[in-house]
Formats: structure tokens, sequence, C-alpha cells
């Protein structure tokens, strides 16, 4: 079974040096400059909710901002803010294929 090809880059808020990365809401005000590059467009209200390309989450203990790869494809632009924003911040990135929860087991 050959392994999935790569759809997200995690964006890990641990610096190449292994220091945390500073402010300690980075990873939201990241997600939230993002919040109007979505599938469809901007939509009324849709400042109010992180797109689904990009999106702050916890992974281990550690902050991590995962951008979708089809971001690339609908905004070049907003891709390379994202990406722009890690290695300016010598951030840790990794290519990655965000895999799914498990369904809960039947008690």
């Amino acid at each position: 079974m050959a392994a999935p090809t790569p759809k997200q880059v995690f964006i890990q808020g641990i610096t190449r040096d292994g220091r945390t990365f500073r402010p300690s809401d980075w990873a939201e005000r990241l997600a939230g400059v993002m919040s109007g590059f979505r599938p469809g467009g901007v939509q009324p209200g849709s400042h109010l909710s992180y797109s689904p390309w990009c999106v702050p989450t916890v992974i281990n203990g550690v902050k991590c901002v995962v951008v979708n790869g089809d971001l690339r494809e609908a905004e070049p632009m907003a891709w390379d803010f994202c990406l722009n924003f890690a290695r300016d911040n010598n951030l840790q990135v990794a290519e990655a294929c965000l895999l799914p929860e498990p369904p809960p087991k039947k008690a």
C-alpha cells in the first residue's frame, strides 16, 4: 500500500533551534488572518470562524497551524503568506496528511 501524498503543511510552534514560539496565541492569530480564505469565498459571518484551509490545533502538546494544500490552488498569495510566516519566524514545518479520527468504539 502506497503512503498517502501529503495534503497539508503543519506549521509548528517550535523554532528550528527548539524554542517554543511566542506569543502563545500565534496559531489563533495566523488562522484568524486567514479566515476569509475559504471554499466559496467570504460569506457573511465567515470572519467568526476559521477557514477549513488554515486551522489552529495542538499536536502532542505543540501548537500548530494546519494549512491545507487546497489553499495553494485557490489563493497562492495566501499560501505564500503562511509559508513566509513560518520561514520568517524560523518555525518548523512538516508536510503530512492529517488522518481522520477513528469512530468511537461501541460499548
